[in-house]
């Protein structure tokens, strides 16, 4: 298992699977972060209980908070499928508001950042730990690392409060 990310790594580089209205594409997460101010929120899975009704949610609230504080663009990061992402998108408004939801499929980003786990009871393999990051330039400045089960100190009112 790789090191768990922590303030001032840099990101490792990622290729990320997205729905856009011609079909899938493929966001390079270097090029795209490269002399911006992200947010990166981490999830267990789309339409998960947690992930669903308060993680997610709390970021659509809080756009434009972010957006006042200089955060350019946040991500939504989840090891799920880009078809299940963009569904996720449009059901929970986080599209609509302005988040951009990666679908990381294969799981390399996540055990980049040493942040998967596997929980078997309930057909999790090789999912994310939940987490909220700031990144400039590609280099961690906040991490807000959740223990399991927990939605607390990630969320977007939270990760408000330490920017």
């Amino acid at each position: 298992m790789a090191k768990v990310v922590s303030v001032g790594d840099k990101l490792p580089d990622a290729r990320f699977q997205v729905m856009g209205p011609d079909g899938p594409s493929e966001i390079h997460l270097g090029e795209r972060i490269a002399g911006q101010r992200v947010v990166i929120v981490g999830v267990p899975g789309a339409f998960t209980p947690t992930c669903d009704g308060k993680h997610l949610p709390s970021f659509v609230r809080t756009k434009p908070q972010f957006d006042a504080k200089g955060i350019d663009e946040i991500f939504c990061v989840s090891v799920n499928d880009a078809h299940v992402m963009r569904l996720w998108g449009e059901t929970t408004g986080a599209t609509a508001a302005g988040i951009t939801m990666l679908a990381d499929g294969d799981a390399g980003f996540t055990k980049a950042l040493g942040l998967n786990f596997d929980k078997p009871e309930v057909g999790f393999y090789d999912r994310s730990r939940r987490y909220a990051l700031v990144a400039e330039d590609g280099v961690v400045t906040v991490l807000q690392l959740e223990k399991p089960g927990e939605c607390a100190i990630s969320t977007g009112e939270a990760l408000l409060d330490v920017i």
